[in-house]
Parts: C-alpha cells; structure tokens; sequence
C-alpha cells in the first residue's frame, strides 16, 4: 500500500471512530489495523470496525452522515461505508463469533493516531481470520505477515483451541510452527 492511502485510511478511521463515538455507538478497530497498532504491518486495503449487530443500522446511519456511501452487501454479517475510495466495514458478526458487550469489553484502550479508542483483542482477530478460511479463500500470506511481529503478544494456546474444528486453521499453525513463528503446544494438549 502507498503511503498516501495508508495516510487516507488513518485519516477515515479517525473521522469514522469520532463520529461513532459521539454517538454512543461501542465499537472495537479489527482486523489487520488492531495488528498495525501492536507493531504488525500496515494494513492492506481496508478499514474493519467491529460493532453489536443491533448497532448496526445506526453506525451506518453515523458514517453517512459524514458523507460517506452505504453498502449492505447480501452476505449479511457486515455493513459497508465508502468514504472516498477508503472502504469501512462494520462487521458485526465475523467468523467464528457475534460482536457481543463481552467481545469489546475485553479489548484494550488504545491510542490509534493520537485518537483514543477500544482495540479488537488479537486473539480474537486472529480467530476471526483463521474461521474465514476455507477452499476459495485460502491465503496465508496475510495471516503469516500479521502473526511473526506480534507474536509474543497473543495466546496461541487460546486461539488454537477456538479454532480447533478447522483444517485450515490447523494448517495455519503446521506453517506457523514450522516456520518457528509460533511454539508448538506442549506435548499432550
């Protein structure tokens, strides 16, 4: 990514997040960014705001008032807002897990470009990622770039056993481990 769309998509998330935050609208910053803000790399190509499903309609409301152009894709787990040519989702069940109180409660306060706001758990982010794996979207290039900086920071252990019943995420850790990224569990779990 250029630097000048990272430096557009920096400047969209500080306009989305204060608009959601004067409205009282609870959100966490997902995705690659909440990897970003811990030391992973920047982000490729999108914004992911992760919010309650009954906030929905009102967040998308929030960025439209802003100007930006809603999208409800048919998929039916995210809303979409675009903000120039920076894409902002609101995804409010990514794989894997709903966006409940107790899901963004337990992220961290951060400051994101001098901007205070609630940051996704990377275990979660990384459960998300690994669940929405399967035969037509398979690459592990992201995950991997997103796993080897912050890898001291998240409990293997913990999203191993959430994303258990995946082959894909299986093989996700085959790679991680043999590429010396990641521990492997001790013997017995």
């Amino acid at each position: 990514m250029k630097t000048e769309d990272f430096d557009e998509l920096l400047a969209t998330l500080k306009k989305a997040s204060g608009a959601l935050r004067e409205e009282g609208i609870p959100f966490l910053l997902g995705g690659g960014l909440a990897c970003w803000v811990r030391g992973g790399p920047e982000s490729d190509h999108d914004l992911d705001l992760m919010i309650k499903e009954e906030d929905a309609e009102r967040a998308l409301d929030v960025l439209v008032r802003q100007g930006m152009r809603p999208e409800k894709p048919p998929e039916g787990w995210l809303y979409k807002a675009w903000d120039d040519g920076v894409l902002v989702d609101l995804i409010f069940r990514p794989s894997g897990f709903d966006i409940t109180d107790e899901v963004i409660e337990r992220g961290e306060d951060l400051e994101v470009v001098s901007t205070p706001m609630r940051v996704m758990r990377l275990e979660d982010v990384f459960v998300a990622k690994l669940r929405a794996l399967d035969e037509h979207n398979l690459d592990y290039a992201g995950l991997l770039e997103m796993a080897r900086p912050v890898r001291e920071q998240v409990d293997w252990d913990e999203v191993r056993a959430r994303t258990s019943d995946s082959a894909y995420a299986s093989a996700f850790f085959t790679l991680v481990e043999g590429l010396g990224v990641v521990e492997p569990p001790p013997t017995g779990k």
